[in-house]
């Protein structure tokens, strides 16, 4: 993946990542938190923008800021980092949207042979988890390093 990914700096623990993204819109700090699940091993991704307002995580805002590519790129390389400091998590992730769950499949699709060759992919579809196949309408998808 040769696409520029913003600085990250990454909390005392490694499970929660900020950076910048830049560009028409200005700066807008973004979020990225790793909290674990109810199962061993297992963490929800959670990604969004800082509220100006709370401060907190907000997954529902449109920043529209013209660069999807870089925050996505930045997004999977605090996964690399995250999954380099916890090799046996598994990581859970959704859009907070229908549309952002989209996104987040043509991302994996388009960068999949990236990918998949440092992590396993699943994809859950019909309420079942599945090896990730490219043009599958996946509702949530699962990652591994390898």
């Amino acid at each position: 993946m040769n696409i520029y990914q913003y600085p990250l700096s990454a909390g005392k623990n490694f499970t929660s990542y900020e950076f910048v993204s830049l560009g028409p819109k200005g700066k807008i700090k973004k979020l990225i938190y790793f909290t674990p699940t109810d199962y061993p091993n297992l963490f929800n991704l959670a990604f969004g923008d800082e509220s100006p307002e709370t401060g907190r995580l907000d997954d529902l805002v449109i920043s529209n800021n013209g660069d999807s590519e870089n925050v996505l790129a930045t997004v999977v390389a605090a996964v690399y980092a995250f999954t380099d400091k916890n090799p046996d998590a598994w990581i859970a992730a959704t859009g907070s949207t229908d549309a952002r769950t989209r996104l987040y499949r043509m991302g994996l699709t388009k960068y999949f042979d990236n990918v998949s060759n440092d992590f396993i992919i699943l994809g859950q579809y019909n309420n079942a988890w599945e090896p990730f196949n490219i043009g599958t309408n996946y509702e949530a998808f699962v990652v591994k390093r390898k």
